[in-house]
């Protein structure tokens, strides 16, 4: 399906627009800003732009009070079909987060409750005891998500409330034209819930994508048939940054070789995980590599490897940002973007990955893997491609069986020659399709 071929461009609207923190109930058309980045999100590569929360909030987004309704902050809905319409025209899908696990304490149902307690005809929405409290002091306690009470659990057990977020959903479809959803903590819906999602969001569109927020664990309990259709790959994202601050590329390696190596019991072969560097949760990529030269390196194992590459606003052009300065650092306003010798060096990358089968569908193996390279293997019938990733900070000669006498580097358009060695620049990335 498109998503496995895809380029993710990440943005966190409340952030990127400069949307006050607190939901101050101005209605502003900051969405309006996202025009400004079309042209540049498609000459990045990216096909698609995955929106973090956009609908009416308390705070952050993640606690929602009203899924029909674009957050004043943002602006209207019209202002945000009018967005769409327009990355739509760039030949950019559109992918939202689905926040459907829980609600903000603003949410509508919610408030009834509050208001009515038990008299109210929400109050099997959500999971709650009159003869509890929290910290809030409802007269009433609830669950919420792991503990933040700001963060009310839906009890998705409840029809009525499935039946809710699905209209929601269709009315996204309708107005928006959306292709695919991000199911945030997708680890605590249950497959149950996942299966009648599925089934509902194929009758809407039959390629209509679930990518589901997975922490840890076997991501098989999440994701394959009638589940989502990807999830987030944080196994590997340690790994990504580690292994080049550690100068042990044998974690990242092992842990492709884990996933999706040929072997039988490999946990994910032939699945599209969302591989990623940063995001609105984590700590800007160009922050967290104690070496800058590794930015390069680093990009090239994530669109070299099997998955589907996401790049989160403003880290193309080396953007930086520290989860110990809070959120905002990680999640800032943005009026124009920026292009860097970083930003054309990924669009490289993306053309690259576009351009190959291998890239997009090919199998995983190891061919060289020391403390400081890494050169892997990709491969379907017909094409072969070795993603060769030089950390170190001199140049490297790595002298292997190739199995042909040529390649061309898909990034540079190059001839390489396996005669006698192939060389390795330093903090260099190649992608070498071969000749058989």
């Amino acid at each position: 399906m498109w998503f496995d071929e895809s380029v993710i461009y990440q943005i966190y609207p409340l952030g990127l627009c400069g949307a006050p923190r607190e939901n101050d109930g101005i209605q502003a058309h900051r969405i309006l800003r996202v025009l400004d980045w079309a042209e540049h999100i498609k000459a990045l590569g990216a096909d698609t732009v995955l929106f973090n929360p956009l609908f009416d909030s308390d705070r952050h987004g993640y606690d929602t009070r009203d899924y029909r309704t674009v957050d004043c902050r943002l602006g209207t809905n019209e202002d945000f079909r009018q967005v769409c319409d327009a990355l739509h025209a760039a030949g950019l899908r559109i992918m939202l987060d689905g926040v459907f696990n829980h609600v903000g304490r603003g949410f509508w149902a919610f408030r009834d409750v509050q208001e009515k307690k038990w008299d109210s005809p929400y109050k099997d929405w959500f999971h709650i005891n009159f003869d509890g409290s929290t910290c809030y002091n409802d007269g009433f306690w609830y669950e919420a998500w792991e503990g933040h009470y700001e963060l009310v659990k839906l009890n998705l057990q409840n029809p009525a409330v499935v039946q809710h977020q699905f209209d929601a959903v269709r009315s996204w479809v309708d107005q928006f034209g959306i292709d695919g959803l991000r199911l945030d903590v997708a680890y605590c819906l249950s497959p149950d819930y996942l299966r009648q999602l599925r089934s509902f969001t194929e009758g809407l569109k039959p390629d209509f994508v679930l990518m589901g927020e997975t922490l840890h664990g076997d991501y098989n309990r999440w994701m394959g048939d009638g589940l989502c259709h990807s999830v987030t790959n944080y196994e590997c994202y340690k790994g990504l940054w580690s292994s080049f601050n550690s100068m042990n590329l044998f974690e990242i390696g092992h842990s492709l070789a884990r996933q999706f190596g040929s072997e039988q019991w490999t946990l994910y072969k032939g699945r599209h995980l969302l591989s990623f560097l940063d995001n609105h949760d984590v700590e800007r990529i160009a922050s967290i590599l104690t070496n800058k030269e590794h930015l390069r390196p680093a990009y090239g194992i994530l669109f070299g490897m099997p998955g589907v590459p996401a790049v989160y606003y403003g880290s193309e052009w080396g953007l930086e940002g520290r989860k110990s300065q809070g959120d905002d650092a990680l999640r800032p306003a943005l009026e124009k973007p920026e292009s860097s010798e970083l930003t054309g060096f990924i669009a490289r990358l993306a053309q690259a990955r576009r351009s190959s089968r291998a890239l997009c569908y090919g199998g995983y193996r190891n061919v060289v893997l020391t403390n400081r390279q890494i050169i892997f293997e990709r491969a379907v019938e017909g094409e072969r491609v070795l993603v060769a990733v030089n950390a170190d900070g001199a140049p490297y000669t790595a002298h292997f069986d190739a199995g042909c006498g040529m390649a061309v580097d898909l990034i540079t358009g190059e001839n390489h020659d396996f005669g006698g060695g192939s060389q390795l620049a330093p903090y260099s990335v190649a992608f070498w399709k071969m000749e058989r």
